[in-house]
């Protein structure tokens, strides 16, 4: 077979997926979004340079497909390889099967999804291995299939990329890896605003031609299967043009220099620009959102945070009293909703302790999540700044050397510290709290000994709490204060803990028995902890990262928003309800403020204790920004669309009116202007302090304006 055969399955989706490109861009040019003209320079780059882009991505796209061909052969199918492959497969089978495989650790659809997989090829093997007169119809079959999933990948990649451009005058960007993200709230909206049955139907009719065309070109390859020196010299060839496409791709996208965005957006490529999004979690407020000019956000920002310096945050918060160098412990609770709890209206009766707890402490009633994950209640807690649009800071490349909780405590001389049940790298969280002072403790720093029980996440919170407890007696003998930030994990899918702990069964992988367990090890670390001679200098701040789900019929549901949060430190602390809307960033300024520390702060979060804060929330996605204030939630998204909803709450909730956490949302029928502008100046003055690196950590030259009335 010559050469150009044996690449022919490759050259010939190349020359598809080519021409598919080729006319997209065509298509993009005239159309109306496209409100510019290119000059000739502009429009040779945008098909010359996006054409060896494209080719570059192609040869990367296909890796798969050269995974797949390269293992095409009649060996291991030959006594006795194949009966012994045939049995591992099916003993993996069975083994997934059996429902007790690392896969069901991770619970939801992932075990079915592996048993699928695996069943599926189990089964083509046993076919070809058992039926060898049929051997070659059944690999073109199998040929074709691989061929058409190519081709369909291809074509919707050009629909997608249009009706992209139709919404949003750009290819992918992060708004499209937030799709997927919300993937039922997506393809909702696309059965409801296009033709899908015709569309996809004209899409399959398409593939199916074109499929037909193209194996009929290639089908020599399956007919003359290569020997293995002719796979050794094609795979030479086909990884060395990898490599050089992964060199190369960077390479072009840097030459996306026009000063034409558009004709930028045209030379790229949709799906290197996916990845980009993917890798770099970012959305460019000022190019999707409304703004205001910088100079009036800023000003209209100082009225929501008095006393900060120009067009920064920067302030100064200076107490009447002593400070107070008491250690501070907070902890995070995973998907904690308010609703859990039985002063929210919940007669479950599956958090007693901090039922109990949060009856003897400085209870929030009227607290929000900033978002839906934990990185964001991270982030919350740790940066005190708005949810701003694209990924949480916590996930970005610059997410080091930031002014933060931990860097304030820092200053004050504790020792601070993360503890996260899990391995620390997942969600980024070891690079952005190692990145921002914190010594870190995770499942890697415990002994064998020290585990009990431990699934997918990590070790169970009683574990974890076994080990603050040793850690912050550790910490207790340095003589200095500390501040120890701790994340549970038991609440977390799958929901399995330890059995014969609670009354709900902890192989059941239910919800309740998740937050019950949860409970139930708080209880045990503060059982302990009362027991230390540091309890009765430690203030402990307790509070969810997000709820527990986050679906609705609204944008932003803001009864998902709600969250439990309390400060309890028995003889410092008194214990009262606090009724005001506050946000998740506020809870550590206020902290600050109980413990009278005289700081420098960059903080958009405040002390809600003040007479001069003004009650609002921060709520978000990964694209609505929103703004809770006056019973109305501004919501801002890209495409600069806003909207606007009335907060009635709902009649007949049988709890106190501080827990009502149920509203209706009705749309305004007139535009609270006001609202709108407040909610700009938050998101659009947050996007630029973290676009000009305004937001790192302070260093005694920095300037700072002394807020007169903290004086």
């Amino acid at each position: 077979m010559n050469l150009l055969k044996k690449f022919s399955p490759f050259y010939n989706l190349a020359l598809f997926y080519i021409i598919v490109s080729f006319l997209l861009r065509i298509v993009l040019v005239f159309h109306p979004i496209t409100q510019t003209s290119f000059s000739f320079i502009d429009s040779l780059k945008i098909f010359t340079m996006g054409f060896i882009s494209d080719a570059f991505v192609f040869v990367i796209a296909t890796g798969f497909l050269w995974l797949y061909l390269i293992f095409i052969s009649d060996s291991k199918y030959y006594k006795p390889y194949g009966n012994i492959i045939f049995g591992l497969l099916v003993a993996l089978f069975l083994y997934v099967a059996s429902g007790k495989s690392i896969l069901n650790e991770y619970g939801g659809a992932l075990p079915k999804i592996g048993m699928i997989f695996i069943g599926i090829k189990t089964f083509l093997f046993g076919l070809l291995l058992f039926l060898p007169k049929y051997r070659s119809k059944i690999r073109l079959c199998l040929f074709t299939f691989v061929i058409f999933l190519y081709v369909v990948l291809i074509l919707q990649n050009g629909i997608s990329e249009y009706f992209f451009w139709n919404e949003f005058g750009v290819k992918y960007n992060f708004i499209a890896v937030n799709y997927l993200v919300y993937t039922n709230e997506v393809i909702g909206n696309i059965m409801e605003s296009y033709p899908v049955i015709p569309l996809f139907s004209g899409l399959f009719a398409v593939a199916g031609i074109v499929t037909y065309f193209i194996t009929k070109r290639t089908k020599n390859y399956i007919e003359n299967i290569l020997t293995f020196k002719e796979k050794i010299k094609t795979s030479g060839i086909y990884l060395s043009l990898f490599a050089l496409s992964l060199f190369a791709i960077p390479l072009l996208a840097k030459k996306e220099n026009s000063q034409n965005v558009f004709a930028n957006e045209l030379q790229s490529n949709g799906i290197y620009r996916f990845y980009l999004a993917f890798m770099n979690s970012e959305l460019d407020y000022f190019k999707f959102y409304k703004t205001s000019p910088e100079k009036e956000a800023f000003a209209l920002l100082e009225k929501q945070i008095p006393n900060i310096s120009g067009e920064t945050t920067l302030r100064q918060i200076k107490s009447d009293a002593s400070e107070t160098h008491k250690n501070v412990v907070l902890i995070t609770i995973e998907s904690y909703s308010a609703d859990f709890m039985k002063m929210y209206g919940n007669d479950m009766n599956i958090t007693p302790f901090l039922d109990d707890l949060a009856q003897k402490s400085l209870l929030f009633t009227n607290l929000y999540a900033v978002g839906n994950r934990t990185v964001r209640g991270l982030e919350a807690v740790t940066l005190c700044f708005p949810p701003t649009a694209g990924e949480s800071v916590v996930k970005r490349k610059d997410n080091k050397n930031k002014f933060s909780t931990g860097s304030v405590f820092k200053d004050k001389g504790y020792d601070v510290k993360f503890l996260y049940g899990g391995d620390a790298f997942f969600d980024n969280m070891e690079d952005f709290f190692g990145g921002n002072g914190y010594n870190i403790v995770d499942k890697k720093s415990f002994t064998p000994e020290e585990i009990t029980f431990a699934n997918i996440w990590g070790v169970c919170d009683e574990d974890m709490a076994n080990k603050a407890i040793k850690v912050m007696n550790a910490e207790a003998k340095t003589g200095k204060p500390f501040f120890n930030h701790w994340m549970t994990v038991s609440n977390h899918r799958p929901f399995t803990y330890p059995n014969n702990k609670i009354d709900i069964p902890g192989d059941i992988k239910s919800r309740e028995g998740g937050v019950k367990y949860t409970d139930y090890a708080l209880k045990k670390f503060f059982d302990m902890a009362s027991k230390q001679p540091w309890f009765k200098n430690t203030v402990f701040v307790i509070l969810a990262d997000h709820c527990a789900s986050s679906a609705g019929k609204t944008e932003l549901p803001v009864d998902k928003y709600r969250i439990p949060a309390m400060i309890y430190s028995p003889g410092f602390i008194e214990p009262q309800k606090y009724t005001k809307v506050m946000s998740q960033i506020d809870v550590m300024p206020t902290l600050f403020g109980l413990l009278n520390f005289n700081y420098q702060s960059k903080f958009y979060g405040q002390d809600v204790l003040k007479s001069d804060y003004k009650p609002r929330a921060l709520i978000a996605t990964y694209q609505d920004l929103g703004l809770i204030k006056d019973n109305v939630l501004t919501i801002i998204s890209p495409k600069q669309t806003v909207k606007q909803f009335q907060l009635n709450l709902k009649p007949d909730q049988k709890v106190a009116q501080d827990f009502q956490i149920y509203y209706d949302q009705v749309p305004l029928k007139n535009e609270r202007t006001d609202l709108v502008n407040e909610t700009v100046s938050y998101y659009q003055t947050a996007s630029d302090i973290l676009k000009k690196k305004n937001y790192q950590s302070l260093n005694s030259k920095t300037p700072i304006k002394v807020a007169e009335s903290d004086k």
